[in-house]
């Protein structure tokens, strides 16, 4: 099959990561791919190289920074005019923002099959809400819940990333024999570090129990955090918080000791992050039950099962069930006293942190493999194309 995957990312962020997996994996399996990134530079043309087998083209973007997400009209015509000499037999949209939209929908006018993949709840309900400022919440919720929902049945198939979205597509009109929830996957490579090892590595304390948690989080969630740290020095003083990697809150203020949390800052490789990760006891999910954590995956649980860490979260979305279903660590209510005190039961209980992590360890090679997830949605291509081929014959 010829494929493109274009998505609303830079390159090397958040989506980005998931159209690579998973044509890097429909590449190796002898697909023709081709995934579309923003630029994280680029202004006026386009970036065409080869890796992995896979051709990635990398779109330019007149917006600064972080307005660089999927909204600019000079990229969304690049990307059109860019289809316009290439002919795929399956176009896979992830997300619905116009730079992801508009491109994939031309392309299906030209014979593609369209593939629509949820990954994140933005509109109404979702992520907007999580904004601060409250002027722009009320401009972008119309436009984010126009785009998200009004395109939905546009698709021949809709792959989404949890259960809550495959819900949410059902409800919009999308026919249940058309849907498919695919979650990411586990790099096999990443592989876990002693631990010790790793504390003398990056310099962090030899004894103590740590905490590790990567990436950001929203406002709400970070108060939970560190009202959890606090918690958790109550019962067990020499406990730290590992914040690995750029973390965008500032927690301080909420904390009852400064010291309890270790910031390590951006790191350059994601060989340090893992090395940081490897360091710790256990890692952490502490989400709050919010339409923006009920509508994702929370990639960095990726990470920690690869890492073969132990998780505590707290029970939102499809992750409880994750974590129930294959053991690997402790999902609590949305409340911080029962995440601090699944948190202190664990790192006393040493033996059953141990055996959560190899269960971890082991989902990471097995269920969730990215190869596994791969075969999936190679299935659901080819179920989209035979009924759509059904459908011309008929």
């Amino acid at each position: 099959m010829r494929i493109l995957m274009l998505g609303l990312n830079h390159v090397g962020k958040g989506t980005y990561w998931r159209m690579w997996y998973l044509g890097r994996g429909l590449a190796r399996r002898g697909h023709q791919v081709t995934i579309m990134a923003v630029s994280p530079t680029r202004l006026v043309r386009l970036d065409e190289r080869h890796s992995d087998g896979i051709r990635q083209v990398e779109t330019p973007d007149l917006l600064p920074g972080m307005l660089r997400s999927g909204w600019d009209a000079w990229d969304t015509l690049r990307r059109v005019e860019w289809i316009r000499r290439h002919r795929f037999d399956i176009v896979h949209a992830v997300e619905s923002r116009p730079v992801v939209l508009f491109p994939a929908l031309y392309a299906q006018r030209r014979g593609a099959a369209l593939i629509m993949d949820w990954c994140d709840w933005f509109g109404r309900g979702g992520s907007v809400e999580e904004r601060s400022n409250r002027a722009l919440r009320t401009v972008l919720r119309p436009i984010e819940t126009y785009m998200e929902e009004h395109y939905r049945r546009c698709g021949d198939g809709t792959v989404t990333i949890n259960a809550f979205l495959r819900d949410r597509a059902l409800a919009l009109g999308v026919r249940r024999d058309a849907v498919v929830v695919i979650r990411n996957g586990c790099d096999p490579n990443i592989r876990p570090v002693d631990q010790l090892l790793s504390r003398s590595a990056t310099g962090l304390p030899v004894a103590g129990p740590l905490v590790g948690y990567v990436g950001m989080m929203y406002a709400y969630d970070a108060r939970f955090m560190a009202q959890a740290i606090n918690r958790v020095r109550k019962a067990l003083p020499a406990a730290r918080l590992v914040l690995v990697g750029y973390f965008n809150r500032d927690i301080a203020p909420w904390l009852d000791d400064p010291e309890s949390v270790i910031r390590t800052g951006p790191l350059p490789a994601l060989k340090q992050v893992h090395q940081y990760l490897s360091a710790c006891d256990l890692c952490w999910l502490p989400l709050r039950d919010s339409g923006a954590n009920r509508g994702r995956w929370p990639g960095k649980l990726n990470d920690y099962m690869s890492l073969g860490k132990p998780v505590v979260a707290t029970a939102v979305g499809d992750v409880p069930e994750v974590i129930d279903r294959y053991g690997i660590g402790i999902a609590t209510a949305d409340d911080v006293e029962e995440f601090a005190e699944g948190t202190v039961k664990l790192l006393r209980d040493v033996e059953r942190a141990r055996v959560m992590g190899r269960a971890a360890r082991s989902a990471a090679e097995g269920a969730f493999d990215w190869e596994h997830r791969t075969g999936e949605l190679e299935s659901f291509y080819q179920r989209v194309l035979d009924r759509s081929e059904g459908r011309m014959i008929r």
